[in-house]
């Protein structure tokens, strides 16, 4: 690490493992402390038998030999469709949530108090044009924290943005260390007597952080104030449990089924507030 930081890199790296653990076991580590699948990450190692260990453990890791590494930024696997303002600013965001996770094992108090003293700020917005790319890549990348894993084109999107039936709503997210960046999206079927939420989903980045539910309970206030039913679609992976749980616990109960996709309803007479710890912006 000494090496790293005369040399001017060591912020390149994001949860370095040097120990003499097995690869694979080093390479957990960092998808778990990034909470990120483990089958986007790629290994490079200059020994075949590191990459075939690697490889045993994790199938859906990409194993690269270290005589490649001078050719691998021009592989297909390494070009994203587009190059969002967040896919930027990514490794900062990261290095970011490293000082967050170090301010919070040093504090002392419960985990409420120490999310006060994050001050942050969630803000609700319709999305704009300039939103769509990073739009369409939380639908791709965004996984446990999804209610149903639908995958939408830049230009789908731009049609449910100007379509008078549909609301497409982005939300950010920023505190004193920082901006999140756009960490959750928002897709409801706006009809005269019932809104349906057709996707709901919050980047993992912000699992921690107790902010999941704001989304939702904007979305519940809104649909109150309008005087309209308000249903949820849900389909079943073997991730995205934790959303139907928040889901039950906000209310939701089960109408129908078609085949896996569930249709939930909400008669939205409980609403929770907002958590004390976040100031709430909307934009309009």
């Amino acid at each position: 690490m000494q090496k790293l930081e005369q040399l001017g890199l060591k912020d390149y790296f994001l949860y370095p493992q040097i120990n003499w653990n097995a690869k694979s076991s080093s390479i957990q580590t960092i998808a778990r402390s990034i909470n990120i699948g483990i089958d986007t990450l790629a290994f490079i190692d200059d020994q075949p038998f590191e990459r075939e260990e690697v490889q045993f453990a994790h199938p859906g890791v990409l194993c690269i030999d270290a005589a490649e590494a001078s050719t691998i930024v021009d592989w297909p696997e390494m070009k994203p469709r587009s190059i969002t303002d967040e896919s930027e600013r990514r490794r900062h965001m990261y290095l970011s949530d490293i000082r967050r996770d170090q301010a919070r094992q040093e504090f002392a108090g419960s985990n409420e108090e120490f999310l006060a003293t994050l001050e942050m700020i969630f803000t609700i917005a319709p999305a704009q044009e300039e939103d769509l790319r990073r739009t369409e890549e939380l639908t791709v990348r965004t996984h446990q924290l999804n209610t149903t894993g639908y995958t939408y084109t830049y230009e789908e999107l731009n049609a449910f943005r100007q379509s008078p039936n549909h609301r497409l709503l982005v939300a950010s997210l920023d505190d004193r260390y920082g901006t999140y960046g756009k960490i959750g999206v928002a897709l409801m079927e706006c009809l005269a007597d019932v809104w349906t939420i057709k996707l709901l989903l919050m980047s993992c980045r912000v699992m921690s952080r107790g902010v999941g539910t704001v989304m939702m309970n904007y979305i519940m206030r809104a649909a109150a104030q309008a005087g309209v039913h308000l249903h949820a679609e849900f389909i079943p992976n073997d991730r995205n449990r934790m959303m139907f749980v928040t889901y039950k616990f906000a209310g939701f109960k089960e109408i129908e089924c078609q085949g896996d996709l569930v249709i939930l309803a909400n008669d939205l007479s409980h609403i929770q507030p907002f958590p004390e710890y976040v100031t709430v912006h909307i934009e309009e």
